[in-house]
């Protein structure tokens, strides 16, 4: 991964435990392992997802690993926080993940392909590590998905703005609607992927703060430095598209997006 696009600031980190506990749910809820499997979750980052996991499979045993070795320790204090014992945590590489073949049961990733230049290559790797029969389960997003009243055109600006940027450092900003033909042209079997959507009124407080404002137009505000140096867009039109974004979230606002699962067998 040549960059994450998002920072890992205080902020961010902040960011993607609201998304984790807004979207729990909705992304975790038929994700469960049985009791003894080993389970490798690439690409944890600070733990957002990984307590979810861990939670809904306590017999399972999760090995958690991420480049980062700050967000490693950051995931490691938000197990102990949550009294979990089934996850242990390695610093690694996905492209050259150190375990010999086959000795996971299932493969977990969740919002790790978007950011690699070439995530075709990480499934391959992380494909020998798979026991023959085991699962892969992929979750992503895809900014492309969003819609939101009322309309802006500055507002739409911002978040292609995102897209671009998270291009220019090798990412894929609309993976979701691709995992199908990524997971099947890679070799895996099976392959299934379910549209996990995320409606917003204002009859939804809790997604209002948790989804609209706290994870995704936070996500959006925090490439604002990179859209501009990068010239994708100006400094006032920028403004007014996040201003646009936040009407969204007033009573008459509505916003929608669209997460991906895909699970695949080895």
């Amino acid at each position: 991964m040549k960059q994450y696009v998002h920072g890992y600031s205080k902020r961010e980190n902040t960011r993607l435990f609201d998304q984790a506990t807004t979207l729990t749910n909705l992304l975790h809820h038929d994700t469960r392992y049985p009791a003894g499997s080993r389970v490798l979750e690439a690409g944890c980052g600070v733990g957002a997802q990984t307590v979810a996991l861990a939670a809904n499979s306590p017999q399972a045993h999760f090995t958690s690993i991420d480049i980062s070795p700050i967000s490693l320790a950051q995931a490691q204090l938000r197990v102990e926080k949550a009294h979990l014992t089934n996850v242990s945590f390695q610093q690694a590489d996905i492209f050259d993940p150190p375990f010999p073949a086959d000795c996971f049961d299932h493969i977990f990733l969740c919002f790790v392909l978007e950011h690699l230049p070439e995530p075709e290559r990480a499934l391959a790797y992380l494909r020998t590590c798979l026991k023959p029969g085991g699962t892969l389960t992929v979750i992503e997003g895809d900014h492309g998905s969003t819609f939101f009243y009322p309309e802006s055109v500055a507002g739409q600006q911002t978040i292609d703005c995102l897209v671009q940027a998270q291009a220019q450092v090798g990412g894929n900003a609309l993976i979701g609607r691709q995992l199908f033909p990524l997971l099947t042209q890679a070799g895996w079997h099976q392959v299934a992927v379910s549209p996990r959507v995320v409606y917003v009124d204002a009859g939804r407080p809790d997604l209002v703060e948790g989804f609209t404002k706290n994870t995704f137009i936070a996500m959006v505000e925090g490439v604002k430095e990179q859209a501009l140096a990068l010239g994708l867009i100006d400094s006032a039109t920028w403004d007014q598209g996040v201003r646009d974004l936040y009407r969204t979230t007033e009573p008459d606002g509505i916003f929608y997006y669209t997460f991906f699962k895909a699970v695949g067998v080895k």
